[in-house]
């Protein structure tokens, strides 16, 4: 079953996050640090991504172009307004919850980010969303699955998402849960195309085209990791296009080069 990988994920998110509202009276304190903590650990695991592709030049290149189709797109606006969408169906377990809080509690709620506020769930959503596809194991597990049926990849990564779903949602709030809808229909639809990928793309090409995806990707998480550092907010999902114009370029530079060459 191509999508049982991809399943299996998305509970292990559901699970996880809802372990993490149980655990949301935490002090600001603790979750600035983890919040930190987990930016720092973006960047690092971003950087180790991007260093997978020696070709620097189609990365610049990528999120140049990515950029410009994401603002004319204005991606992150809608994932911005889906969440917003979200935050309004659940207004009414908000509500419960800020009744049993005093002024002052609920003042400090709202000053952390996915705690309260106007836009705490459109946060936890599209930044957790992000986390969770934008990776090489979203991508390799997802394409494992649909093309061989394995689904190793996925179990690893769901083990992974489960965990951080914990943490995200203690201190994102429930936006982290509507995530996994989204990692649902990301991964599902890369695991139902695999098999039509496989027939058009040999293994080397499509070697490639993951490389290239997972260099650039690594920049967007970098990009998440220093939104949550809070030292400079990045429009990453306006930059979201850039992986499919990493994967197309691919097969282009190789016709061009052929091309060239004569071959």
């Amino acid at each position: 079953m191509a999508l049982w990988g991809t399943i299996v994920n998305a509970a292990a998110i559901v699970i996880g996050g809802l372990l993490g509202l149980v655990l949301h009276k935490m002090s600001q304190g603790i979750r600035s640090t983890v919040m930190q903590g987990i930016g720092m650990a973006l960047v690092a695991l971003g950087l180790s991504m991007t260093l997978k592709s020696s070709n620097f030049l189609l990365i610049v290149a990528s999120l140049m172009l990515g950029g410009i189709a994401g603002e004319l797109l204005q991606v992150e606006r809608g994932l911005e307004r889906l969440g917003q969408w979200l935050e309004r169906g659940v207004g009414a377990l908000s509500e419960l919850k800020r009744r049993g809080r005093t002024k002052d509690n609920s003042a400090e709620d709202s000053s952390v980010p996915g705690k309260g506020g106007k836009q705490g769930i459109a946060f936890g959503f599209v930044n957790t969303t992000l986390i969770y596809c934008v990776g090489a194991m979203a991508i390799l597990g997802a394409l494992d699955g649909g093309l061989r049926g394995q689904h190793d990849i996925l179990y690893t990564k769901a083990m992974l998402d489960g965990f951080t779903a914990i943490i995200f949602a203690s201190t994102m709030g429930v936006g982290v849960l509507f995530s996994a809808l989204a990692v649902f229909i990301y991964q599902g639809a890369i695991a139902l195309a695999a098999s039509g990928i496989a027939s058009l793309i040999r293994e080397g090409m499509l070697n490639e085209i993951i490389t290239q995806i997972t260099a650039v990707g690594g920049v967007l998480i970098m990009g998440i990791g220093i939104n949550l550092l809070e030292l400079r907010k990045i429009n990453v999902a306006n930059l979201l296009p850039s992986l499919l114009i990493a994967a197309l370029a691919v097969p282009v530079i190789h016709a061009v080069t052929l091309w060239w060459t004569g071959g």
